[in-house]
């Protein structure tokens, strides 16, 4: 594939900087809001996302690439100014996200299928024109005694090499994302059934993007780490790295450039000692980031509580939840640093 997608995937993971998953779907972030009592309307969304966006040192510093729900790729600040113009100037990269969500899988009691493939080819020449550097692409991967199945793994295996290929088509870098739950139903599995349905998918996955013909190079995961279920946290941070980086060594090829972990219901700190520990690990082969929403967007969320006059504020957690982040991409944070902080 082109030197041009191989460098902007490199931009997405290096330096100790990663992305902001500002992808909400409009039904989410009405959730997010819900939680400090904000109706969502277009503007709260964009005062909201505006905050977010200005805050010029964690985007300057620490955060190098946006992924944008279609609404927010296309709107502009209170004063005029394009959202993605915004992002650029801070050194950034804006990207989309391009599925229309998980829905359930038919045969497949428990299990769903992303759909979004129908007319994507034209969707992502537009995005491209929008200013979309990078795309993203979520499969969802249920765990209990019985699931997945592997008729279900295998379908959103090729929904996702499909799509990773039209992205690079289209000049745009694909993140490939097959998470299996951890906060899923019934989330009472131990992190060695974690581990067994991880290192299966990302098997299955990886022979699909082959099959796909997609540039290894020109691409980015976005694993779940191996962990224990909702209801069964039992995992040391010191055990989820070990099995984390034993399961992407044994499945996922070194051409890869990047790997940007999505935090899939961890608590924010656990999400962030967790990214630490597994950079703080000898002889990765990749570059090893965050792709964190709640993650990083939880704490900001709360201090802005939807006031004009809390904008300073939110933004002072945004940056604080970004730089942690980064030192944990550099796999140098520590708990007394955010304690201290």
């Amino acid at each position: 594939m082109s030197e041009q997608l191989e460098d902007i995937a490199v931009q997405m993971v290096a330096g100790g900087r990663g992305l902001l998953a500002a992808d909400e779907s409009t039904s989410t972030i009405k959730k997010r809001f819900d939680t400090i009592n904000l109706e969502s309307t277009e503007t709260s969304r964009r005062d909201y996302r505006e905050m977010l966006f200005r805050s010029d040192e964690a985007m300057k510093k620490y955060i190098s690439g946006v992924i944008l729900f279609e609404e927010t790729l296309y709107q502009k600040a209170a004063d005029g100014t394009p959202f993605v113009d915004i992002i650029r100037a801070a050194g950034s990269i804006p990207g989309i996200k391009v599925d229309t969500g998980a829905k359930p899988m038919a045969k497949f009691p428990g299990e769903t299928i992303t759909e979004g493939l129908d007319g994507l080819g034209e969707r992502l020449a537009k995005y491209y024109e929008a200013g979309a550097r990078f795309a993203k692409w979520r499969g969802v991967i249920a765990i209990s005694s019985t699931l997945p199945t592997r008729g279900s793994v295998r379908a959103n295996a090729q929904a996702l090499a499909r799509y990773a290929a039209l992205c690079q088509e289209a000049k745009i870098v694909p993140i490939v994302e097959p998470e299996c739950l951890m906060d899923g139903k019934p989330g009472d599995h131990n992190i060695d059934r974690c581990a067994e349905v991880t290192e299966s998918t990302l098997r299955i996955v990886f022979e699909e993007l082959a099959e796909a013909r997609v540039s290894l190079e020109g691409m980015i995961l976005k694993p779940n780490m191996v962990i224990d279920g909702k209801n069964a946290r039992k995992a040391s941070v010191e055990e989820v790295a070990v099995r984390t980086v034993q399961v992407l060594k044994r499945t996922v090829p070194s051409a890869v450039p990047g790997i940007a972990f999505l935090s899939g219901g961890q608590t924010t700190e656990e999400a962030t000692a967790h990214l630490s520990a597994i950079n703080a690990t000898a002889d990765l082969p990749w570059l090893v980031t965050f792709s964190y929403g709640r993650a990083l967007q939880d704490s900001a969320l709360k201090a802005w509580n939807g006031k004009p006059e809390n904008i300073a504020a939110g933004q002072r957690e945004f940056t604080h939840r970004a730089e942690m982040n980064s030192l944990a991409a550099k796999g140098s944070w520590k708990k007394d640093l955010e304690q201290a902080a």
